[in-house]
C-alpha cells in the first residue's frame, strides 16, 4: 500500500441528503469533518465539494491525500428503482426461465393470493439459451457449441443491450464452458459489459447464482462510469491515490474489483457505518452493542456481539436475495425524511421519503408533505439551524405541514400529531430491532444502544426505553460515521466454491480446493498493493445437515470430527437445536483481508463542567418547558448533564429525555444511562 509523510487518508459517504467526509492524517489521528447537501443529479460534484471543504480545514493539499475511501449507493439505487442497464441473460439451454420461476415463497408480509411477482432484472425476450452442459461434478456431458454463442450474440445486438450476464448451469464446478462464452460475447459485442457468474459468486443454488450475476451485469455500466468520473476528478485535483470503494462485506476494494463486481457495492453505506460504530464502542471498552443508522430515507440497524460484524449470504436488497458475503443488518424505510400522512383513518409515517429535493417542509425547498424532522421541529427538539448555521430551518413551514396534513385530518392538536408521527416511527424501528436481537436469541438489555447517522441521536433515548437498555452510546461525529468508519476499513474480498458434491467432509479435498482459494486471494492482496505483513486469510465451511435447504458458515479447523462439532455448536447457538442426521460440507470460502493500521486514538481534553450555550422551548411531557442547549464542541472528559437537553453539533442534534444522565467519555462518546 502507498506511503507517505502525511499518511492523510480521505473518506467521503453519499447519502440521499448529505455528503459526509472525514479526512485524518494517520501519523497524528487528527480528524477533519465536512458534511454537504448532495447532488442527485452528479453525485461526484457533492463529493469533489466535500473533500475540498475537509482538506480547507486541515490546511492540506489534495496531492497530499494517499487514500481515498468511498461509500455509494449507485448500485444500491439502480437496484431499488430498476434504472440500471438495459441487459440481456445467457444460459445453458433448458434454463432460459430461471429468473422468472425463482423460489417458491414470497415476501414475508406479502398476502399470498394478491402478491404479484416483481418485474426480473432481465426479461425472458432477453434470455438466450447456448448448447453445452456441465455435470454438477464439472464434468463435460455436451460440448460447447460456439456457434449457438455467436447466435445469442447476435441477438443480443439486436436488442441494443449493453451488459449481458452470463451464468451457465454448474459452472462454479468447472469454468471453461463460461469462460470461452465470455470471451466470445467480447469479440462480438464490442462496448458491451460482459459478466460471467464465475467472477460475481460461484456457487450452487441456480437462481440466486444467475439472480446475483444479471444484477451485476444491470449496474456495471453505471457503477463504471461513475467511478470512471470520480476517477477524473480526482485527477484534476492532482490526486495520485488510488480510489477505493466499500463493499457490503464491511471491507474496501480497488476499482478494479468494483468494476468486475459491482454489485458488491450494494449496501456499503449502512457497512461502513457498522465498522465506525465498532470502532467508536471499541474506544469505550464496549463489545457488545445494537447500532441503528437513521438517515434521511432508512434505517438500518445491526447486532454486533464481542466485537464481531457478523456476515451473512442470506442478504437482500429491496425485492432480491444477494447472496453475497454482506453485513448482517435489517433495514427499513424509516429516517428524517420519512413522510406521514393520514390513510384510511389512521397515521402511517413511511416507506416513502420527502429525499433530498424537496426534503422535509423544514429545510425551505418546497416540501408540501410532513416528515419525521418536521415533528421534531414541531416538539422543539432541532435547534434553528443545522450544519453550525449553515442551513436554517423554516419552523413555520413545518408547523403548516404537520397541522394541514396531520393533526387536521385526524382532529388532534398539532403537538399530539408530532408525538404521534415520532411514537410511530420509533415503534417501527424497535420491531426492527427486535428482529436482529430478540428473534435471534438475544436480550437487548444486555447490549449498548448506538444510535447514529443524521437523525440517530434524536431517537436515541426514545428507542432504547422502549427496547428496556439502559445504555446509550453518542459516537464523536454521529452524522459523518459512516466516512469514519471508512477511514478505519480494512481491504477485503472473500473466494469461494462450492464442492462437487454436497456430502460428509473430506478433508484431503477441501485442502486442495483451499489451496486454490489461497493463492487466488493472495494474487488478489498482491494487486491491491498490500504489505506482507498487513496480510491475512480466514477458511470458512459452509455445512449444513442432510435435506436442510441453507448451510451455516463454520471456521475451518482441519480435522473433521472437529468440523463437525463446531458446526453443531454454531447451529445450536443460531437455532437452539441440533439434528440426529448427516452433517454435509456445500462450500468453501477462503476471506482474505489487507489489515489497515490503526493510527494513534485522539482522547477528549478534561472538561470543567458542562454549561448550557443556550435554552429553548421544548415539548416535555405535555407542557412547554426551557430546555438547556450543549455545545458539544465545548464539553470535556468528564462533564455530567441530565435530561431533559439538547445537545448540538455540525452533523447530528442529540435529544436527551428525562431521566437519562449524560457522561462524556475520554473518547469524546457520549454515555447516556437511565438516572436513579
Amino acid at each position: 500500500m502507498r506511503s507517505s509523510d502525511t499518511a492523510l487518508s480521505v473518506a467521503v459517504d453519499i447519502g440521499g441528503t448529505f455528503t459526509d467526509v472525514a479526512l485524518q492524517d494517520r501519523a497524528t489521528g487528527a480528524v477533519w469533518r465536512a458534511k454537504t447537501p448532495s447532488v442527485p443529479s452528479d453525485p461526484s460534484q457533492a463529493f469533489v465539494a466535500g473533500v475540498l471543504l475537509a482538506l480547507a480545514q486541515s490546511g492540506r493539499a489534495p496531492d497530499q491525500l494517499d487514500r481515498v475511501l468511498h461509500g455509494t449507493t449507485v448500485a444500491t439505487n439502480m437496484i431499488l428503482e430498476s434504472k440500471g442497464a438495459r441487459a440481456a441473460l445467457v444460459t445453458t439451454a433448458g434454463f432460459r426461465h430461471v429468473l422468472s420461476i425463482g423460489r417458491q415463497d414470497i415476501p414475508r408480509r406479502a398476502n399470498l393470493y394478491a402478491w404479484v411477482k416483481p418485474t426480473r432484472p432481465v426479461p425472458a425476450s432477453r434470455v438466450f439459451e447456448v448448447t453445452e452442459r456441465i455435470a454438477a461434478g464439472g464434468a463435460v456431458l455436451e460440448p460447447l457449441d460456439e456457434a449457438s454463442v455467436r447466435r445469442a450474440a447476435e441477438a443480443c445486438r439486436k436488442m441494443a443491450v449493453s451488459a449481458v450476464a452470463v451464468c451457465l448451469l454448474h459452472a462454479y464446478a468447472n469454468p471453461d464452458h463460461e469462460r470461452r462464452v465470455a470471451e466470445i460475447l467480447t469479440e462480438e459485442l464490442t462496448g458491451v459489459s460482459i459478466t460471467a457468474s464465475i467472477d460475481v459468486l460461484p456457487v450452487v443454488r441456480e437462481y440466486e447464482r444467475t439472480l446475483a450475476t444479471a444484477l451485476n451485469a444491470v449496474v456495471t455500466p453505471g457503477v463504471s462510469t461513475y467511478v470512471g468520473r470520480l476517477e477524473d476528478r480526482l485527477k484534476d485535483l492532482s490526486v495520485a491515490a488510488p480510489l477505493m470503494l466499500m463493499q457490503s462485506n464491511g471491507g474496501v476494494a480497488g476499482a478494479s474489483r468494483i468494476r468486475q463486481a459491482a454489485v458488491t457495492t450494494a449496501l456499503s453505506g449502512p457497512a461502513a457505518g457498522v465498522v465506525g460504530a465498532r470502532q467508536a464502542a471499541a474506544a469505550c471498552g464496549i463489545d457488545n452493542i445494537i447500532t441503528v443508522d437513521i438517515g434521511g430515507t432508512s434505517a438500518d440497524i445491526c447486532l454486533i456481539e464481542a466485537g464481531r460484524i457478523k456476515l451473512t449470504q442470506h442478504g437482500q436488497v429491496g425485492n432480491w436475495p444477494l447472496p453475497l458475503p454482506m453485513v448482517d443488518m435489517v433495514t427499513i424505510g424509516a429516517g428524517g425524511g420519512s413522510i406521514a400522512r393520514v390513510k384510511n383513518g389512521g397515521l402511517v409515517v413511511g416507506p416513502e421519503s420527502a429525499g433530498a429535493v424537496p426534503g422535509p417542509a423544514a429545510y425551505g425547498r418546497g416540501g408540501q408533505v410532513a416528515t419525521v424532522t418536521d415533528a421534531h421541529v414541531v416538539l422543539g427538539h432541532l435547534p434553528d439551524s443545522l450544519l453550525d448555521g449553515g442551513m436554517g430551518l423554516d419552523a413555520s413551514a413545518a408547523r403548516d405541514v404537520v397541522a394541514t396534513t396531520v393533526a387536521e385530518p385526524l382532529g388532534l392538536s398539532l403537538e399530539a400529531a408530532a408525538r404521534g408521527i415520532l411514537s410511530v416511527v420509533d415503534n417501527h424501528m424497535v420491531g426492527a430491532l427486535r428482529v436482529v436481537s430478540v428473534e435471534r436469541g438475544y436480550n437487548p438489555r444486555d447490549f449498548t444502544l448506538v444510535p447514529f447517522g443524521g437523525a440517530g441521536p434524536l431517537h436515541g433515548c426514545a428507542l432504547a426505553s422502549l427496547l428496556g437498555v439502559t445504555r446509550v452510546m453518542i459516537p464523536v461525529a454521529p452524522g459523518v460515521l459512516c466516512a469514519d468508519g471508512l477511514l478505519g476499513a480494512d481491504i477485503r474480498a472473500e473466494f469461494s466454491r462450492t464442492l462437487p458434491r454436497a456430502g460428509t467432509v473430506d478433508i484431503d479435498v477441501a485442502e486442495a480446493i483451499f489451496a486454490e482459494l489461497d493463492a487466488k486471494a493472495e494474487a488478489w492482496l498482491v494487486g491491491e498493493r498490500v504489505a506482507v505483513d498487513q496480510r491475512s486469510s480466514t477458511r470458512t465451511a459452509l455445512m449444513r445437515y442432510r435435506g436442510q435447504g441453507g448451510e451455516v458458515p463454520t471456521q475451518w479447523v482441519g480435522e473433521a470430527r472437529a468440523l463437525e462439532a463446531a458446526f453443531e455448536a454454531t447451529h445450536k447457538a443460531l437455532y437452539g437445536f441440533t439434528l440426529d442426521a448427516p452433517i454435509e460440507c456445500v462450500t468453501l470460502r477462503v476471506e482474505a483481508v489487507g489489515a489497515v493500521a490503526n493510527p494513534p486514538r485522539q482522547s477528549c481534553p478534561p472538561g470543567s463542567g458542562a454549561k448550557p450555550v443556550a435554552h429553548r422551548s421544548m415539548l416535555v411531557g405535555r407542557a412547554l418547558a426551557m430546555v438547556p442547549v450543549y455545545d458539544r464542541g465545548t464539553l470535556g472528559a468528564g462533564d455530567q448533564f441530565s435530561g431533559p437537553a439538547i445537545v448540538t453539533q455540525l452533523d447530528a442534534t442529540t435529544l436527551v429525555e428525562p431521566g437519562w444522565l449524560v457522561t462524556v467519555h475520554e473518547s469524546g462518546a457520549l454515555l447516556l444511562t437511565v438516572s436513579g
